[in-house]
């Protein structure tokens, strides 16, 4: 079978190809992506190259995929999986296998199985891994957002507390605690709201702050602090650019004494050390965001961890059981990750969106690889509409659910937006 695929050969060689699948092995099974949502990391893999821990040195002579943020269909199953995979099954991919000894991710490290496709052959140490996930919803775009919002869920419970005269680590941010989330109105950052209002281990006191005043004001709409407040948390905006002592400001929101938790959604040194600075006894600073930067450095309060017992944790992606929390958040309509995208286009926008990613404004960048389409955000497809009567109607679907994707925006793309 033929695919068409964006493939990396080397720092910043990234080309859409097309070629054949070899035929699937009794251990592999071959699928039909639907859907991409691109990452940072593949923007860091894509300027690294073979640098990168998960592509390999060989890149140049053989290409692999990237992507893995996917979801998608399942064509044809190799004997092995018959009894537990079927035909014309929805999936998910957890793409990080580190249980397995392994570095090696479908999207950095496999020929033939990536997101940024048309048509996969997943490896059998997918399965193996557990990592090939069944799933049941209507729309694609979920199953693709489940990997992203596994990495929040799995910082959720990375962070701990050690209750005063024991050793003993409580995994999880603490139970109707004050929570801060900083520099948090990013795609990551509404993730992490959405899953702080709406998990089963919550804050009492919720405080999200940005510099970005248009961007504080789309998180305020989409998790206001009245529907907050119907559930028992306190959710407060703050614009640390506009107040004189952010330090002060924010302490005084956790009643003066400081946070128990303290996320970091940005990798910026202020930032941080404005994190270490309001955090309270006991209190856990997870730092979320990954800097590219290898020799990145924030300053740390060390008298606080020695008196005041502070301490610092960081993770880089879920695992399996967080995304599976993920789908089913989702399934039951508590999560709604739908309010990370900003941006839809096709297979053949995937190369310039990849390389570009960091200065293109807005949030996720959600990709229909059997499509060509633009890179085009959900607040211009008016624009596009004035000449194009597909995206005319698709702005009228998007338009009136507040200007978020949907699965009637989804089923119109797929059913009318032009084959690649």
């Amino acid at each position: 079978m033929k695919t068409k695929a964006v493939r990396i050969y080397g720092r910043g060689d990234l080309r859409l190809e097309e070629f054949d699948l070899p035929p699937i092995k009794e251990d592999e099974i071959l699928a039909r992506v639907l859907s991409d949502s691109i990452c940072l990391s593949s923007h860091k893999a894509a300027l690294q190259g073979a640098d990168h821990k998960r592509v390999p040195d060989h890149i140049h002579i053989n290409p692999t995929m990237i992507g893995h943020e996917f979801s998608g269909v399942i064509l044809e199953t190799g004997k092995r999986w018959k009894d537990k995979f079927n035909p014309g099954q929805k999936f998910s991919i957890q793409p990080a296998m580190a249980h397995m000894g392994t570095l090696n991710a479908p999207g950095y490290s496999y020929r033939y199985i990536g997101g940024d496709a048309t048509h996969i052959v997943i490896p059998s140490i997918v399965m193996e891994a557990d990592c090939l996930l069944p799933y049941d919803g209507e729309a694609f775009f979920p199953a693709s957002l489940s990997e992203p919002m596994s990495c929040i869920v799995g910082a959720f419970h990375a962070s701990y507390h050690i209750p005063p005269g024991t050793y003993n680590h409580v995994m999880g941010i603490r139970e109707g605690g004050s929570l801060a989330i900083l520099a948090g109105t990013g795609p990551m950052g509404l993730g992490a709201i959405d899953y702080a209002l709406h998990c089963d281990r919550r804050p009492s006191t919720l405080v999200v702050t940005d510099i970005d005043e248009k961007r504080l004001a789309r998180a305020a709409c989409l998790f206001t602090p009245e529907a907050a407040a119907a559930d028992g948390i306190k959710l407060t905006y703050v614009n640390t650019g506009k107040v004189e002592n952010p330090v002060e400001y924010l302490r005084g929101l956790a009643g003066g004494k400081g946070f128990d938790d303290v996320f970091v959604f940005a990798p910026v040194r202020q930032v941080i050390e404005q994190g270490d600075a309001i955090l309270g006894f006991d209190g856990c600073l997870n730092f979320f965001a990954g800097p590219t930067n290898p020799e990145f450095r924030a300053e740390l309060n060390f008298y606080n961890v020695h008196y005041s017992f502070t301490h610092i944790v960081g993770t880089s992606g879920g695992n399996t059981d967080d995304m599976k929390e993920s789908l089913a958040l989702m399934s039951t309509g508590k999560i709604n990750p739908a309010v990370m995208i900003t941006h839809v286009g096709g297979l053949d926008a995937v190369i310039d969106t990849t390389l570009n990613l960091p200065s293109i404004p807005g949030g996720k960048k959600l990709i229909y690889t059997n499509v060509s389409m633009p890179l085009v955000s959900l607040y211009k497809l008016g624009e596009y509409g004035m000449e194009d009567p597909f995206f005319r109607e698709l702005h009228e679907i998007v338009a009136k659910n507040d200007y978020i994707w949907s699965l009637e925006a989804e089923r119109y793309l797929l059913a009318n937006a032009r084959p690649i």
